[in-house]
């Protein structure tokens, strides 16, 4: 199958007051083209922040290394702004955690959403309104002109996510990045959002890279999944096998902590430590656990591939 996004042995560091921090260890993913694929750990496993590796808008204090980083077969050099700018919102782009933070307050919605258009596409100011007008009676809006000319303040949460999402995808990239796209939104809402995200990437037959920790979201969305753990994926494959058959034990706690009504009135399962922070890390000692008294069994079980312990 035709590869969209290929990463090979990619590493991320933090400079933290002098010390050297490892958020990100010998990461390997692919994305192939009209494929769906999840990525899924808790918070602080490193799932956010490999989207922003290949965007390369890390934090000045990051720094990134691989054997490679490539779309459509071509290597991404972070250090060549030029080829950065034709990438980022043409050919990959992102939607990111919280809509309300991604707007710029004091600019309409209509312009925000075209200014992908201005930088990318050579289109007059006439064609670039009717892309967005249809773009967002697609997305559902009933009254197309009332959003396009509407500060981010006047529109509801689900409103304001799904005008992300169009700016996301207005200029058809090949891969459009999902950041926890539906992390604030009701139950409702977050179900009308997920459609619309599937179904106008599946017509577009672009690739989609959906970040969560939520499940439900991932068995319903994606075709595989990689599993993180503290900057590590530790388990991939088709979603459903996964799913069904976890080969992995941290995977097995990740699906085990998620509540059931099968399981009503029985003690909620959760998994015996949590991912460290960045400054708790040390190069060369993955996965970072405290070992305890409690804990200690069932943390070397979880890890089997871990043969020496701090």
């Amino acid at each position: 199958m035709e590869r969209v996004l290929n990463i090979e042995d990619l590493n991320v560091d933090f400079l933290i007051q002098g010390h050297v921090y490892p958020a990100v260890e010998q990461l390997s993913l692919h994305i192939n083209k009209n494929e769906v694929v999840g990525i899924v750990g808790e918070s602080g496993s490193g799932k956010s922040l490999t989207a922003k590796t290949i965007l390369g808008i890390l934090p000045r204090n990051a720094h990134s290394s691989y054997k490679a980083m490539e779309y459509n077969g071509k290597a991404i050099d972070f250090k060549n702004t030029e080829m950065m700018q034709k990438i980022r919102g043409n050919e990959i782009s992102m939607i990111f955690q919280d809509p309300l933070s991604s707007l710029n307050p004091l600019l309409k919605i209509g312009r925000q959403v075209e200014e992908v258009l201005v930088i990318h596409k050579k289109l007059s100011a006439e064609k670039r309104q009717a892309m967005v007008f249809d773009l967002f009676k697609q997305v559902g809006f009933v009254n197309p002109e009332r959003v396009y000319h509407s500060y981010p303040h006047e529109l509801s949460g689900g409103m304001r996510q799904r005008v992300v999402i169009c700016m996301a995808i207005i200029a058809n990239p090949g891969l459009i990045i999902a950041d926890e796209p539906t992390t604030a939104l009701d139950t409702t809402i977050q179900k009308q959002i997920l459609e619309i995200l599937s179904q106008l990437t599946r017509q577009k037959g672009n690739a989609l890279m959906l970040i969560s920790h939520d499940w439900g979201v991932i068995a319903n969305m994606t075709d595989r999944v990689y599993v993180m753990y503290a900057g590590r994926v530790v388990e991939t494959g088709p979603t459903q096998q996964v799913i069904e058959n976890p080969q992995h034990a941290y995977t097995k706690g990740l699906l085990n902590a998620i509540p059931s009504l099968i399981n009503k009135g029985k003690k909620l399962y959760s998994i015996p430590f949590r991912v460290p922070s960045i400054d708790e890390r040390e190069k060369g000692k993955w996965p970072y656990i405290k070992l305890t008294e409690d804990n200690k069994q069932e943390v070397k079980a979880m890890f089997p591939e871990v043969r020496s312990w701090s």
